[in-house]
C-alpha cells in the first residue's frame, strides 16, 4: 500500500500533467489501441502503460528518485521507450545518448550529468564499460537491454526483470511541470557537448504546437526510424503519437529498403525524415514499386530541403501532404513550422512561428531588422529549455535580453515568414563578403546530375575562407567538376561560386541525417594548402 498523501501534495497530484501522465491518460482512453509496434510485437496503451509502471516501479526498489540522472544508450527499441516514461512517472531525468558516441565522450556526460545508473543496448556495452571504467562513482544502477539476445553479463539487470516487475500501480511522485525531466545533449562549436534541460511544461507546450499546426490525430499510424535519443523524432513524433492515442510503429534505423516496406505492410500514414534521407527513399530502386498509398503526411526538418527534392517528392508522392519543423533543442525543439498549402508556394521557407512561439530577427544588438535583412533568429516560447545543466554563463549569454538566441541567421517577410539563410558558423566569409553555404548548395543542386550537395568553407591564404563544395552525383550520372562550377557560375555572383568541388560517394551524416560539415572541412582543408 502506498502513504496517503497529503493536502498540498494532493492538490498538486490532481493538477499534475507531465510527461509520465500522457501515457496515463491515453490508456485510460484508448486502453485496447495498439500503441507501438516493435519487431512484429504488439502493446495496447493498457498493456504499455502497465508496463511502464511495473518498470518503474522496479526502479524506485533499486534507489532510483525524483532527480535521479539515468543515461540511455540503445537503439530505437521498445526497451528505450518504457524507461523513457517510467522515469518520467518517478521524476527522474532520462539522459539519452548517441549511440556513436565514443566512450571518452559517453563518460564525460555521464560525469557532467552527475548520472548515477546507465541503460545499455547489448551491442553497445563495451563502449558503456570502458566509460564506466574511467568513472569515480562507486555504485551504480546498471540495465541490459538484449536486443541481439545476448545475457546480460555479471554486476548488469536485464532490463525485462525491471519490466516483469510485481509491483503494476501507478507511481505517485510529486512531480512539478518545470521539474527537470529530461537532459539531452547537443554539440555545438565548441569542444564539449551542452545539456539541454527540458521539462515537462517546455515538452508539453511544444506537443501541443506540433500536434495543431502539425495536422497530427489520433488515428496516425507513424513509422519512427530516426534515432530517439535525437529531440525530433521523441519529441515531435513519438510523444505527440502518444499524446493524442495513435499507433507508432518502431524501426531501428532508417535503412529505406526496410522503411519503404514497413510504410507498405504497416499501411504507415505518417511520416518523419530529414532531406538526406527523403532522397534515399527517392533514389531507391523500390521506390515505386511499393504501395505507398496510405501515406498521407509527411515532414523534414535538421536541414533544409533542396527545392528541386519538394519539386520532386510532390510529383511523385502528389497525395502527400508535407511540413518543414524547424527549431532545435533548446525548443523542444520546434520553433516555426512551414504547411502543406505553403510548400510550393514558399520555396526554402521555415514557415512562421509555431502556435507557442514568437519569432523574430535582430541585430547584434538585439533589436529587431525589418524585413528582408538578416539576423539572428530569436525566440520566445514556453518550449524553451530552462538552461544549459550546470551552465549560468552559457545559459544567460543565450537568453539575453529575454529572448532565446537560436544562433542560426535568417529573414523574416512582411507576412512573418522565416527563411533560414544559415548557421552562424557555417556562413562562409570570403574576401569579405559573406556567402551563405545553402544559396550555393540550391544553385549546384539544380543540375539534373547531382544527388546530394554540401557547401562549406576550409581555410585560404589569400580569401580567408575559400567556398568548396562536396557533391554526391545521382547513379548513371557522369558529370564532370568542371561543368558543376560553370553550372554554378552561371547562377551565382562571381564571389559566391565554390572555389573547389569535389564529387564524392557520400557525405558524412550523423544518424539524425545531418551533414556533418566539421568532418568536410577538416577532410578537405589540404585543398587550399596553395593559392588559388
Amino acid at each position: 500500500m502506498k502513504a496517503a498523501v497529503s493536502h498540498p501534495a494532493a492538490l498538486a497530484l490532481a493538477r499534475r500533467h507531465t510527461i509520465g501522465d500522457l501515457l496515463s491518460k491515453s490508456a485510460a482512453r484508448f486502453p485496447e489501441r495498439t500503441a507501438i509496434g516493435w519487431r512484429g510485437f504488439r502493446e495496447t496503451y493498457a498493456e504499455l502503460n502497465e508496463t511502464v509502471n511495473r518498470t518503474a516501479n522496479s526502479l524506485n526498489e533499486r534507489g532510483v528518485a525524483k532527480g535521479d540522472r539515468i543515461a540511455l544508450l540503445a537503439h530505437n527499441c521498445r526497451e528505450f521507450i518504457v524507461l523513457y516514461f517510467a522515469l518520467a512517472k518517478l521524476g527522474a531525468i532520462s539522459v539519452p545518448l548517441n549511440f556513436m558516441l565514443k566512450a571518452d565522450e559517453v563518460a564525460f556526460i555521464l560525469e557532467h550529468s552527475g548520472a548515477t545508473g546507465l541503460v545499455v543496448e547489448d551491442a553497445l556495452a563495451p563502449v558503456a564499460e570502458q566509460a564506466l571504467a574511467s568513472s569515480r562513482r562507486e555504485r551504480w544502477i546498471l540495465g541490459w537491454i538484449s536486443l541481439d539476445e545476448q545475457e546480460a553479463r555479471p554486476g548488469w539487470d536485464d532490463v525485462r526483470t525491471w519490466m516483469a516487475g510485481s509491483d503494476a500501480s501507478e507511481p505517485l511522485a510529486e512531480i512539478a511541470d518545470d521539474d527537470p525531466l529530461q537532459l539531452m545533449y547537443t554539440s555545438g562549436t565548441e569542444a564539449r557537448p551542452k545539456g539541454v534541460t527540458l521539462t515537462s511544461r517546455s515538452l508539453i507546450a511544444q506537443y501541443v504546437t506540433a500536434i495543431v499546426d502539425g495536422g497530427m490525430s489520433e488515428t496516425d499510424i507513424e513509422a519512427h526510424a530516426l534515432p530517439f535519443y535525437h529531440c525530433a523524432q521523441l519529441h515531435c513524433f513519438f510523444t505527440p503519437d502518444v499524446y493524442l492515442g495513435a499507433t507508432s510503429i518502431i524501426l531501428g534505423g532508417a535503412e529505406p529498403a526496410t522503411l519503404l516496406q514497413t510504410i507498405e505492410t504497416e499501411r504507415i500514414t505518417k511520416l518523419f525524415c530529414p532531406p538526406t534521407v527523403w532522397i534515399s527513399l527517392l533514389r531507391h530502386p523500390e521506390f515505386d514499386r511499393r504501395d505507398l498509398s496510405s501515406l498521407q503526411k509527411g515532414y523534414y526538418g535538421a536541414s533544409a530541403m533542396p527545392v528541386e527534392v519538394l519539386k520532386e517528392i510532390s510529383t511523385r508522392l502528389p497525395e502527400l501532404r508535407l511540413w518543414n519543423f524547424y527549431g532545435q533543442t533548446e525548443m523542444a525543439p520546434v520553433a516555426t513550422i512551414l504547411k502543406p498549402h505553403e510548400q510550393l508556394t514558399r520555396l526554402g521557407s521555415a514557415g512562421r512561428a509555431g502556435l507557442n512561439v514568437e519569432t523574430m530577427v535582430v541585430d547584434d544588438s538585439d533589436q529587431p531588422v525589418p524585413p528582408g535583412e538578416v539576423g539572428e533568429i530569436v525566440h520566445r516560447s514556453p518550449h524553451a529549455m530552462t538552461g544549459y545543466w550546470h551552465d549560468p554563463e552559457r545559459t544567460a549569454q543565450a537568453f539575453k535580453n529575454g529572448w532565446f538566441h537560436s544562433g542560426d541567421l535568417g529573414v523574416i517577410d512582411s507576412d512573418g515568414y522565416l527563411t533560414v539563410v544559415d548557421r552562424k558558423k557555417d556562413m562562409i566569409k570570403t574576401g569579405g563578403e559573406n556567402v551563405a553555404s545553402r544559396e550555393v548548395e540550391e544553385a549546384i543542386f539544380a543540375h539534373p546530375a547531382v544527388a546530394e550537395v554540401a557547401v562549406f568553407g576550409i581555410p585560404h591564404p589569400y580569401w580567408v575562407e575559400a567556398v568548396t563544395a562536396a557533391v554526391v552525383v545521382k547513379p548513371g550520372a557522369g558529370v564532370e567538376a568542371a561543368e558543376l562550377i560553370a553550372h554554378a557560375r552561371a547562377r551565382l555572383a562571381g564571389y559566391k561560386v565554390p572555389k573547389y568541388l569535389v564529387v564524392v560517394d557520400s557525405l558524412p551524416k550523423n544518424p539524425s541525417g545531418k551533414i556533418l560539415k566539421r568532418e568536410l572541412r577538416d577532410s578537405h582543408a589540404h585543398l587550399a594548402a596553395s593559392p588559388g
